[in-house]
């Protein structure tokens, strides 16, 4: 039986983390024919689920949103026209709903959940069925739950550009031991690549050689990266893929270790905005491709659903995990950077 509230995290004004508001009576959605109500179980936070109510994302941004663009749980109930899903499907939440293939269009913003669409940091949310996909067969709930933005993101870096695609024997660098980093070190390595990986400390060197990277480098006693990076590829030629969520912190080394023809997929800013950043003439010197990534498709979100299943892939998520009571001291906890992999959130 379907409650008539339920508990739910929402964004009022901005500035602050103080602007979540936790509300333990809530109205539970009604459906409409096309919509599925689903019973979340986790859900899993990402740098944007901090700036949104602090006020610095980048995206429209409705008063009163529901947190959350990723989530996994078990479908409730459905409207009298859904053919997609069925009660007890396990699911999944597409980060913008209207993204169901092809190039992004700026319409969909409108759909962006946790930004103008209600998201998944909520007992219950209801969702049009084209916005929802299958979970793999080979995960559980909480491993599902880290999918929807950073996995669907590292795979549309790596596969999504049309005929810049990762091959088998390519090169590929990532930055740090965030979810977009470790999700594309797995997608890499699943393809065949050499994968590597810069990170901070000793301790996470270690955790990354045994995800399966070739070479990690310690950005904190290398600050010359870049050249280290290309001593590790054929010639010195340079990398092939670098997925970049530093931003401009991190985005002049990786014109310095991109080869002539390479993709630099440009995805975050995690490391703040300096007010020296590299310039056009650093890009073209670099002779690479800086590409902006806003997440993915659907179909690129199924098509990575079965590269996991067949791949035997597990997300990487912190041993922490937090109650959805917990969101605020959830986000402290991955301001303060001290999760490795994806945060988790148990909701049910």
């Amino acid at each position: 039986m379907v409650p008539e509230t339920a508990r739910q995290w929402s964004v009022q004004g901005s500035g602050s983390l103080d602007n979540l508001k936790f509300n333990q009576q809530a109205p539970v959605p009604k459906l409409g024919d096309y919509d599925v109500l689903v019973r979340f179980k986790y859900a899993s936070l990402n740098f944007r689920d901090l700036i949104i109510p602090l006020g610095q994302y980048n995206l429209p941004v409705q008063d009163g949103v529901v947190l959350g663009s990723d989530g996994a749980g078990i479908v409730a109930s459905v409207g009298p026209k859904v053919t997609r899903f069925k009660p007890g499907d396990g699911v999944m939440t597409l980060f913008a709903q209207g993204f169901i293939s092809g190039e992004l269009d700026p319409s969909m913003f409108g759909s962006v959940l946790g930004a103008t669409a209600d998201g998944c940091l909520q007992d219950y949310g209801a969702f049009n069925e084209q916005g929802l996909v299958a979970m793999p067969q080979t995960l559980d709930f909480q491993q599902a739950s880290t999918l929807s933005c950073a996995a669907v993101t590292a795979w549309n870096g790596l596969h999504g550009f049309e005929g810049k695609g990762l091959k088998p024997g390519q090169t590929v660098l990532v930055q740090g031991t965030g979810g977009v980093s470790l999700f594309a070190l797995q997608f890499a390595k699943a393809s065949g690549a050499t994968v590597i990986a810069t990170t901070s400390t000793d301790e996470k060197a270690a955790t990354l050689k045994k995800l399966g990277a070739d070479h990690v480098i310690n950005y904190k006693t290398d600050v010359e990266w870049a050249k280290t990076a290309r001593s590790f590829t054929p010639n010195h030629r340079g990398v092939d893929h670098i997925i970049e969520v530093g931003g401009p912190t991190t985005m002049g080394q990786s014109l310095n270790a991109i080869r002539i023809g390479g993709v630099i997929s440009v995805i975050g800013f995690v490391g703040g905005a300096p007010e020296k950043q590299p310039g056009f003439l650093d890009l073209l010197n670099s002779g690479g491709i800086a590409r902006a990534v806003l997440v993915g498709s659907r179909v690129q979100f199924e098509e990575m659903v079965h590269a996991i299943d067949v791949n035997g892939i597990k997300p990487v998520y912190d041993e922490k995990v937090f109650e959805l009571e917990e969101l605020k001291e959830a986000c402290q906890f991955m301001l303060q950077q001290k999760h490795f992999g994806k945060l988790t959130i148990r909701i049910d």
